[in-house]
C-alpha cells in the first residue's frame, strides 16, 4: 500500500520510464553534436568530390592528406559545444594547412564557420574574436604572398562573414543567458509566493489557535468550575482553526501536486468566505463588525484571494498585537477596483517600522503583484488601519511581478479535503 501511494507521487514520466532505457540513451546534446559533425563532413565532401575525379592538379599523397585533414576538423566539430576555444583553433590549423597544400579549394571553411560560431554562442567573445582576426590576418598574408586565388576583396568577404557569425554567436549567447536569468528569477519569486502564502494559512490559524488556548488557561486558573464552560468554547474554537488549517495547508500542498496531472478541485478562498474569518476572530474576544458595499458582485478569482489573505492578515495582526477590542472590516466592490480596509481600537499606534513580523510586506506584494496599492499605519486618535485597493485588471506598467497562483483544495474520495 506504501509503495503504491509513494509511485504515485512520482512525476507520471518517471514513474514511465525504465531505468535501463534512460541509462543507455546518450548524454544530452550528443546527438545533436554527431549530427551537426556528420553534416559539416558531408557538405565538405561533396564539395572536394573533384579532388578525386577528373584530370589530377596534385599527387595522391597530397590528396590523401586533404581528406585526413577534413575527416579530422569535422570529427572535431562533435567536441565544439564542450571544447569550443580548442576546438575552433584546431579547426583552423587544419584549414590553413588544407588550403596551403591542397591544390582543390574545397568548402572545409564552413568547420571554421561552425566552430567560431560555437565560440560565441558559449560566450567566449574575446577568443572569438582572436580566432576570427587569425583567419583574416592569415588569408592576408597569402595575398601579400602573391597567392593568385586570394585577392583583397576575398579578405573583406571573409572578414564581413566571420563578424556576421560572431554576432549571430553572441545573439544566441546573450538570448540563452536571459532565459536563464528569468528561470532563475521566476524560481525565486515562486519560493517567496509559496512562502507567503504559507504564512498567510498558517499564521492566521496557529494565532487564533494561541490566543483561544491562552483565554482558556486564564480561565481555568481564576475559576475552574466557572471556566470549564468557557474552556469548553475556547476548545471548540480551537479545534475548528486547526481544522481550517490544515485544510488550507492541505489545498496548498495539492497545488504543488499537481505538476503532471489534474485533479479535480473545489472553490478556493475568497471573500465570501470572509465570515469564517469573522467568526474565528470573535471566538478569539474581539467585537468584529463588517461593512459590505457594492453588492456581491464577482471578482477576478486572484483578485478575491488576495483581499480574502489581506483580511486574514490584518485580523490575525490584530488578535496577535493590537490588543484591541473592536475591528471593523470595509469591503467597497467598486466598478473597477474593490477596497478593503480593516481598522482596529489597539492601544495605541503600532511600534515604529510597523507591526512585527513579515505579514505587513507580504500583503503589500500581494497588493502591488496586481497592480494595486496597500497602506499600513497609526489610525487617527488610536489603533491602525489597513487600506488596500486592488483594481480587477492589472495595468499595462506594472513592473514583473508574477500573478500569485490560485490554491485549490483537492477533495478526497467522500468530497471532504485530502492531501493527496
Amino acid at each position: 500500500m506504501a509503495t503504491g501511494t509513494a509511485s504515485r507521487a512520482l512525476p507520471r514520466p518517471l514513474r514511465e520510464r525504465p531505468l535501463s532505457r534512460a541509462r543507455l540513451r546518450p548524454p544530452r546534446g550528443r546527438g545533436a553534436d554527431a549530427a551537426l559533425a556528420s553534416g559539416v563532413f558531408l557538405l565538405v565532401a561533396v564539395g572536394s568530390l573533384r579532388s578525386l575525379i577528373g584530370e589530377r592538379e596534385e599527387s595522391w599523397a597530397v590528396t590523401s592528406a586533404g581528406w585526413v585533414l577534413i575527416a579530422a576538423v569535422c570529427g572535431a566539430l562533435y567536441f565544439c559545444r564542450r571544447h569550443p576555444v580548442a576546438v575552433a583553433a584546431f579547426v583552423l590549423a587544419c584549414n590553413a594547412a588544407y588550403y596551403l597544400n591542397s591544390a582543390y579549394d574545397g568548402p572545409l571553411m564552413v568547420a571554421f564557420v561552425v566552430a567560431l560560431y560555437s565560440v560565441a554562442a558559449e560566450g567566449r567573445l574575446q577568443s572569438a574574436i582572436a580566432l576570427a582576426a587569425l583567419s583574416v590576418i592569415g588569408t592576408g598574408l597569402g595575398t601579400l604572398a602573391g597567392n593568385e586565388d586570394v585577392n583583397g576583396v576575398a579578405v573583406f568577404m571573409l572578414t564581413g562573414w566571420l563578424v556576421g557569425v560572431i554576432a549571430l554567436g553572441w545573439v544566441r549567447h546573450s538570448r540563452q543567458a536571459y532565459a536563464r536569468e528569468a528561470e532563475q528569477r521566476a524560481a525565486s519569486e515562486e519560493r517567496l509566493r509559496i512562502a507567503r502564502e504559507l504564512h498567510d494559512v498558517i499564521g492566521h490559524h496557529i494565532s487564533l489557535v494561541n490566543v483561544q488556548s491562552a483565554a482558556a488557561l486564564r480561565r481555568l486558573q481564576k475559576d475552574p468550575v466557572k471556566g470549564a464552560e468557557r474552556a469548553g468554547e475556547a476548545l471548540g474554537a480551537i479545534k475548528e482553526s486547526s481544522r481550517q488549517a490544515l485544510r488550507e495547508l492541505r489545498a496548498t500542498l495539492g497545488v504543488l501536486r499537481q505538476a503532471d496531472e489534474a485533479a479535480p478541485t473545489a472553490p478556493t478562498a475568497g471573500l465570501d468566505r470572509m465570515g469564517e474569518l469573522v467568526e474565528a476572530a470573535r471566538l478569539a474576544g474581539l467585537d468584529v463588525r463588517t461593512q459590505t458595499d457594492g453588492g456581491r458582485r464577482p471578482l477576478p478569482t486572484e483578485v478575491d484571494l488576495a483581499a480574502y489573505r489581506i483580511v486574514q492578515e490584518s485580523l490575525t495582526n490584530v488578535t496577535r498585537h493590537a490588543r484591541a477590542t473592536t475591528v471593523t472590516v470595509r469591503v467597497d466592490r467598486g466598478p473597477a477596483d474593490v477596497t478593503v480596509e480593516i481598522t482596529d481600537d489597539g492601544q495605541g499606534p503600532a511600534p515604529a517600522g510597523g507591526m512585527p513580523g513579515s505579514g505587513i510586506s507580504g500583503m503589500r506584494e500581494r497588493a502591488r503583484a496586481l497592480g494595486g496599492e496597500l497602506t499600513a499605519g497609526p489610525a487617527p486618535g488610536r489603533g491602525f488601519t489597513v487600506r488596500a485597493r486592488l483594481p480587477y485588471e492589472i495595468p499595462y506598467d506594472v513592473p514583473n511581478v508574477p500573478k500569485p497562483n490560485i490554491p485549490h483544495e483537492v477533495p478526497n474520495e467522500n468530497g471532504a479535503p485530502s492531501p493527496s
